[in-house]
């Protein structure tokens, strides 16, 4: 089992003096970011398509060391007022991290307030086509995260399996409303989200810098250390991506899970930096 592990989005001005240097540049943070982890959540993406010289820009700055996932446009997911030319604009964009075997899956996330009505079923199976009409782009994997508990039933996992559609697994806060987090798996690719526990400014926080200011515990990331490896002969790629990003707690929490993974067997990179003083930990943890 192959394990990408990496934040979502690195643009973060709250890690200079932890990953990044206290005078580091914004045009910078990429290629420092690509020394400490192997694969990257790009969020931007939700707001614009990339352009294709940005993604080699990209590219060129990670010296290939970096798997790329991208949030797929608001226009899908959120005001669902798109078309197949807008899906297929932006898959063409992709073609340089294609053709470099660097283009992990593509990400919908799906807002609290997209039930499993009738219409939204209708909807999502369009948005799927849409997805996967185009041939040149038949390698391409779509990975979809539900906020709304009603589509987390076995018939809804069911149907990703059979259409090869990857299970955005989660860890939310435990509140009424929100699905209950846990590592599902509907194929070979695994796809895990981490967005922290902060019970009390999920629903009231102002942005998302709010609602994901918690830093996991040592016996947290144990936890998901044990579901994921429980999962090793069932899967061949498992995608991890820290969203607690504020405040830097992502990069605590990362070293902490990326050690106890590799400690169960799971074939995962090490950064290639010396690690910095608020990683020491990482090592000292156990199974």
């Amino acid at each position: 089992m192959r394990i990408w592990l990496g934040t979502g989005g690195f643009s973060n001005a709250e890690w200079h003096g932890l990953l990044y240097p206290h005078n580091a540049k914004p045009t910078q943070y990429l290629a420092e970011y690509a020394h400490a982890f192997d694969a990257v959540e790009i969020n931007s993406t939700f707001y614009h398509i990339a352009g294709q010289k940005a993604l080699a820009h990209m590219l060129e700055t990670t010296q290939g060391r970096v798997q790329f996932c991208f949030k797929i446009h608001q226009a899908f997911t959120h005001s669902r007022d798109a078309d197949a030319p807008l899906m297929q604009r932006m898959q063409q964009t992709a073609d340089v991290l294609r053709q470099a075997g660097k283009l992990g899956p593509f990400l919908a996330q799906f807002p609290y307030s997209f039930a499993r009505t009738s219409e939204n079923r209708r909807y999502l199976a369009q948005l799927i086509a849409w997805f996967t009409q185009d041939t040149r782009f038949k390698e391409d994997r779509l990975a979809i995260e539900f906020r709304h508990a009603s589509w987390h039933c076995e018939p809804v996992q069911a149907a990703f399996s059979a259409q090869g559609l990857i299970w955005a697994s989660v860890d939310y806060p435990e509140l009424n409303g929100l699905p209950s987090s846990g590592f599902i798996t509907t194929g070979r690719v695994g796809y895990v989200r981490l967005h922290g526990r902060n019970t009390e400014q999920w629903w009231s926080g102002n942005s998302a810098a709010e609602r994901h200011d918690y830093r996991y515990d040592d016996a947290e990331l144990r936890d998901w250390a044990q579901v994921i490896l429980a999962k090793q002969s069932k899967l061949d790629t498992v995608y991890v991506f820290f969203e607690n990003t504020t405040k830097g707690h992502a990069l605590y929490n990362a070293p902490v899970l990326r050690n106890l993974l590799q400690k169960g067997g799971a074939a995962i990179d090490q950064p290639m930096i010396n690690e910095p003083a608020y990683w020491a930990k990482a090592n000292s943890l156990d199974l």
